[in-house]
């Protein structure tokens, strides 16, 4: 790369002078065009913007996926000129309608995830480049296709870690025109916020997978390694006899600075680090892939960070960003716990002391004139927060300082409460608080504790207590026993899934013999506990369904354990394969569930990734049995991340809190004129079973989410046993835990060898006399009936341009 000079200069005449200045961006691009020429045969849509997959593919899936709104009300208070009253078929000043604003809401959520994991892909990149270098090379293990997403939308291939800058400039270029349609007076067809939506979720998946390949390659995470090691987790995994120091974020850059100070200076013994939320995950990964003797632990999810500040337990806070409690100062001011940010995307109003002396600052932390600083130098970062804990610790100790009621305080508490309801109103889980604290007055605590698990920690029923009871405190005392004994394993982050991996399972996954990839991701906004997320984990694996996981479901999934006290993680594989659970990492990680979808259509069915994103999406949606659960979504990460899977044709369920994201893509199944698509073969048109009969769509009960994603999975170009399987599972976990079968499971059939078998001969019957197809018994074949037929070498595709000429 050439090097910009410094100083001034002149030319007199500049008539016919043509002056080129090279930069960063365009040496990025320039290296990325480089890599470009490596990939091969080039997509129609390489650099995609948002009006690029509008007509070919987002407005298709659109019209078979129609956008169902949830307005949360009936108002628009968007710009000056409102409020505006859109019921009915009113317009607001501007002329948007109910439909437009409703669009623009959800869009606004996903372009705001998109925001969140790009900006943190270019933060931990650069700097990441600036220790590493340029050239240094990205390495996922054993793999060639290194990334999907990013190869799909942009034609790129990077291949070192400098060369993943042009599409990173590609992603923040587009989210800057996407942003602009936000704006008072621009788009204001709900459709078309949709399609940008879909596309906004396709370029998060570009910032998610660019933040962990950069990581993995450069702190040297496990890489495709289905035996990544298995990391402590839960309150209870902490010593409390050492000092403690605690990470919230996402952001695992400064945390890996604090962790080689500790080794550098031996103190990996001497006290505990652990993480909350997805830092958790990436420090547990740091420097583990070859040592195998993690020592960084893992306190839990985002619904554990003020029960965690409360207990009083951290000597020091350190916070990246995203996810990070608004409250958590002055949470821990009241503690004496100095709190240090060390990104400026969360700066909580500290004072800025990356320019000053380690030794100054433990001396101000300590003297409490200041209740912590923002340090943006990692260096002194790394120095700071062990020193500061060594300090701290012995002073907390000390006076025993704890949120956490005293055995008096919590009778006196439990005999204030007047039992009004306020809290149970407040409580975003309904809670039933009132009762429980009645039970209590009897001296019966087990219902206060049974509210620990289901407790989100968002404190809001705090804020209407009238007796101003600190009632999550209450709530933690009476669980106090079950705290301490919090502990379970998870496995640490593995990366993507290996080409190998997937040259092996593809088969599977598109004849349909494994049932399907179920994807658990997503935030700890569970409607009832965390309890929720294991039993669904548990349900599939048992049938041999593929489980991908990530964040904090992958967290929640690891507290709970069998009859012979082991997790998920110690019973089953961490492998890319039926009855495997792979953990991939953190939330950024989510890029590589997508990506091994993306992977089959490259390496199993030899499909040209670069810059193709309808091609590969249209094969997904057709063959590759997948489904996405993120139970307890609370963010905007969540939507970005969802609306990305969406595009590419990947139906996801939500739990349902995520109705408050405004808008679910569900078909009409009973609409025949939806389900028909194009035999590539030759072009003719083909009948095809109502599935994924939804992209987006909430359930109220993980009972109900189950045999829903059972039959998410089911797809056009099912062999007869895969078929079979999927039935089998749909139709079993239906009568297990909704009490009837489904009563559409005959639309899927092709002929009798799709059925169960263990069912056949029962079901043949109830064909022939519930829908009058004709059978011959003696063989026990069907004769006619089926309106979907059958044929393995069938090409199904919604697209007229993938079919051969007849």
């Amino acid at each position: 790369m050439s090097k910009l000079t410094t100083g001034s200069f002149s030319i007199e005449d500049l008539e016919s002078v043509q002056i080129t200045i090279n930069n960063i961006v365009g040496a990025a691009k320039e290296a990325a065009e480089k890599a470009q020429k490596e990939v091969g045969p080039m997509g129609p849509t390489p650099l995609a913007s948002m009006a690029a997959y509008r007509n070919d593919w987002n407005l298709l899936l659109l019209n078979r996926y129609e956008p169902v709104l949830t307005p949360m009300c009936d108002q628009c208070c968007y710009c000056t000129y409102g409020p505006c009253d859109l019921s009915g078929n009113k317009r607001g000043a501007c002329g948007i309608d109910m439909a437009g604003q409703t669009g623009r809401e959800f869009f606004l959520r996903v372009i705001t995830g998109t925001a969140c994991h790009a900006a943190h892909g270019r933060h931990l990149l650069e700097h990441v480049i600036d220790v590493f270098g340029e050239d240094y090379p990205i390495n996922l293990g054993e793999s060639n296709v290194l990334t999907p997403n990013v190869t799909i939308c942009t034609g790129y291939s990077p291949k070192t870690l400098g060369e993943c800058r042009a599409p990173m400039e590609y992603v923040e270029e587009e989210l800057t025109q996407l942003l602009a349609t936000i704006h008072a007076g621009q788009e204001s067809a709900e459709i078309d916020y949709d399609s940008k939506a879909l596309f906004s979720g396709s370029l998060d998946h570009v910032g998610m997978e660019i933040s962990d390949i950069a990581q993995i390659s450069a702190y040297d995470f496990p890489k495709a390694d289905p035996e990544a090691p298995l990391i402590e987790i839960g309150m209870g995994s902490i010593d409390k006899s050492k000092p403690l120091i605690v990470a919230i974020g996402h952001n695992v850059a400064g945390v890996t600075y604090i962790m080689d100070y500790m080794e550098d200076n031996n103190l990996t013994d001497k006290m505990e680090i652990a993480g909350l939320c997805c830092t958790a995950f990436d420090m547990s990964r740091y420097k583990e892939a070859d040592r195998r003797l993690p020592y960084a632990k893992i306190v839990g999810s985002l619904a554990k960070e003020l029960k965690v500040i409360r207990s009083g337990m951290p000597d020091v806070i350190v916070v990246d960003e995203q996810c990070v409690r608004g409250d958590v100062l002055s949470e821990s001011q009241k503690l004496k716990i100095p709190v240090i940010a060390s990104n400026e995307k969360i700066m909580m109003g500290l004072p800025d002391r990356s320019d000053a002396d380690v030794d100054s600052i433990v001396e101000e932390i300590k003297s409490g004139a200041i209740p912590g600083c923002v340090m943006l130098d990692y260096e002194k970062l790394g120095e700071l927060v062990p020193k500061i804990a060594e300090v701290m610790a012995p002073i907390r100790d000390a006076e025993g300082i704890t949120a956490i009621p005293t055995d008096e305080e919590f009778k006196a508490y439990i005999d204030k409460c007047a039992k009004c309801g306020e809290c149970l109103l407040a409580c975003p889980e309904e809670l039933d608080i009132p009762e429980a604290f009645e039970y209590a007055t009897k001296g019966s605590y087990e219902y206060l504790e049974a509210l620990h698990d289901i407790c989100i920690g968002c404190r809001r029923c705090e804020q209407v207590c009238k007796k101003e009871i600190p009632i999550l405190n209450v709530l933690e005392k009476a669980a106090q026993k079950s705290i301490s004994e919090e502990k379970g394993w998870v496995r640490a982050g593995r990366g993507q899934a290996s080409d190998a991996e997937i040259r092996k399972e593809g088969l599977n996954l598109v004849m349909g013999t494994t049932p399907g990839i179920i994807a658990i991701i997503g935030c700890p906004n569970y409607p009832s506990g965390t309890k929720d997320v294991y039993l669904i984990a548990e349900e599939f694996l048992k049938r041999n369904y593929l489980l991908a996981v990530s964040g904090c479901s992958a967290m929640d999934i690891g507290m709970y354990k069998d009859e012979d006290g082991k997790t998920l993680y110690e019973r089953y594989p961490g492998t890319f394969a039926g009855g495997g659970l792979l953990n991939t990492g953190s939330c950024v990680s989510n890029a590589h569930i997508s990506g091994a979808a993306e992977k089959v259509a490259g390496i199993f069915a030899q499909r040209n990734l670069a810059g193709n994103l309808a091609e590969i999406a249209d094969y997904t949606l057709n063959r590759v049995g997948a489904c996405g659960l993120a139970w307890g979504a609370y963010s905007q990460k969540a939507a970005s991340i969802g609306t990305g899977c969406n595009i590419y044709g990947i139906p996801a369920v939500l739990g349902p809190h995520s109705s408050k994201y405004r808008r679910a893509l569900i078909a009409k199944n009973y609409d025949e004129s939806k389900w028909k698509v194009f035999d590539g073969r030759d072009g003719s048109e083909m009948n095809i079973p109502p599935a994924p009969e939804f992209l987006l769509t909430t359930a109220e009960t993980w009972q109900e989410a189950l045999p829903m994603m059972a039959k998410a999975c089911i797809r056009p170009s099912d062999n007869n046993m895969g078929r079979s399987i999927k039935l089998t599972h749909w139709m079993e976990l239906s009568k297990k835990y909704l009490g009837v079968e489904p009563d559409d499971w005959w639309k899927f059939v092709r002929n009798e060898a799709d059925l169960p078998l263990a069912k056949r001969e029962e079901l043949l019957k109830r064909l022939e006399s519930e829908h009058g197809w004709e059978i011959d018994w003696k063989r026990k074949k069907i004769i006619s009936g089926p309106k979907i037929k059958f044929d393995v070498s069938a090409q199904p595709t919604n697209l007229k341009r993938l079919c051969k000429e007849a």
